[in-house]
């Protein structure tokens, strides 16, 4: 079975910085796209950011600039570095990852479950 773990959430002042990581295990025996998702409060779930396996990258417009994924593909962790953070971005944060759990399986989308991050003004 697929796990995804998060990890990194929390409290901080605008302006500062939060790095979240996920760690995906379990039966895996690919891994494709990850990213991180993120719901605020009142506001419908949207992409902030994904990786591919071969490290091409996009970002939703409002963090350009201010944050960066990355992945280990190694250790089947993604990262999501967060820069000069807003109150805007106060929000749960969820990592995904299509995984394929052996050779000649389907695709299936796998979600973490959630990290709360809070940015004070």
């Amino acid at each position: 079975q697929v796990q995804l773990v998060e990890y990194g959430g929390g409290l901080v002042q605008a302006g500062g910085s939060l790095r979240l990581s996920c760690a995906a295990s379990g039966s895996i025996f690919s891994i494709n796209a990850m990213g991180w998702y993120r719901q605020g409060p009142g506001k419908q779930r949207e992409l902030v950011a994904a990786i591919t396996s071969g490290g091409n990258t996009n970002y939703v417009d409002s963090v350009k600039g201010r944050f960066t994924i990355s992945r280990d593909n190694v250790a089947k962790t993604v990262y999501l570095q967060m820069n000069s953070l807003k109150p805007e971005d106060t929000a749960v944060y969820y990592c995904y990852a299509r995984i394929i759990e052996a050779w000649g399986a389907s695709w299936n989308d796998y979600w973490g479950q959630g990290t709360q991050v809070t940015v004070s003004s």
